[in-house]
């Protein structure tokens, strides 16, 4: 439990579970192919690299673009818009439910009903309403992660020492006065503490909104391919959501030591 572990040593450690991985996957690959060339199920590195060459360095017939760097962009575009519009609203409305008791008994109930719901479930009713286009698919994110994010930030607000906000008050400070000052900066590192937890899921209802009604996207492409078995493509691109994902949770993390380092390690 107190055992400390440096840097170096940290990333030797998470290194080695990957590269077993990946020693693994060449091992079934290699094998398949040797009992037959012609395999498709688990492409050889030599066989994405190709097909992911195509898409990333070679325009497209038909639309003159680079399919997975627009494919990329779009991802990325519609994700950065849902998860920005999710996380200012759980700013705040976590604020409010967790310092006012009159805004967590009016809207605690509506909060804990959209959060129960499955969002998968309302992709329906959102492309009814909303249409095929990009309004739907950023609308799914934010319900999805938005209320997740409400309530573990409410929480953490609610859980604040009483005896901050009593010395708060007694200073003669307001209800918003207590909210700003504080409130807000405590729960500001919990806020990105919440949204790293939130990446995993906006990704997941991402790659679904787009696989169901889109015209580029990684989870279009992946969707797109599936139906020809094109595992050299796919395996690259959920290997490049992946990437994307580690390295946005890595800019959060550093981006939360640096604008609040006495929050502790996250």
């Amino acid at each position: 439990m107190s055992q400390k572990i440096s840097r170096q040593q940290a990333v030797l450690l998470g290194a080695v579970p990957m590269a077993a991985l990946a020693i693994a996957y060449l091992v079934a690959a290699a094998m398949r192919h040797a009992a037959n060339p012609a395999d498709r199920l688990l492409p050889l590195p030599g066989a994405m690299a190709s097909a992911l060459w195509a898409l990333a360095a070679q325009p497209d017939p038909l639309t003159g673009n680079y399919l997975f760097w627009a494919d990329t962009l779009a991802s990325l575009q519609r994700l950065g818009l849902g998860m920005g519009i999710a996380t200012v609203t759980a700013l705040l409305i976590g604020l409010a439910l967790g310092a006012l008791p009159l805004a967590r008994a009016a809207l605690g109930p509506l909060v804990v009903g959209v959060a129960v719901i499955p969002p998968i479930a309302l992709l329906p009713i959102l492309f009814i309403v909303l249409g095929l286009g990009e309004t739907a698919k950023v609308a799914l994110i934010v319900i999805g992660v938005a209320p997740v994010m409400i309530r573990d930030l409410a929480g953490h607000v609610a859980g604040l020492p009483p005896e901050q906000i009593i010395k708060a008050q007694t200073l003669g400070a307001s209800s918003w006065q207590v909210i700003l000052r504080v409130a807000l900066p405590q729960a500001m590192p919990r806020l990105i503490q919440a949204a790293r937890l939130s990446l995993g899921p906006a990704f997941v209802f991402l790659i679904t909104a787009e696989a169901i009604a889109a015209d580029v996207g990684l989870g279009y492409r992946i969707f797109l391919v599936r139906r020809y078995l094109s595992m050299d493509i796919i395996i690259p691109y959920v290997a490049w959501i992946a990437l994307l994902a580690i390295a946005m949770d890595m800019a959060l993390v550093a981006g939360g030591r640096r604008l609040f380092p006495w929050a502790g390690r996250p």
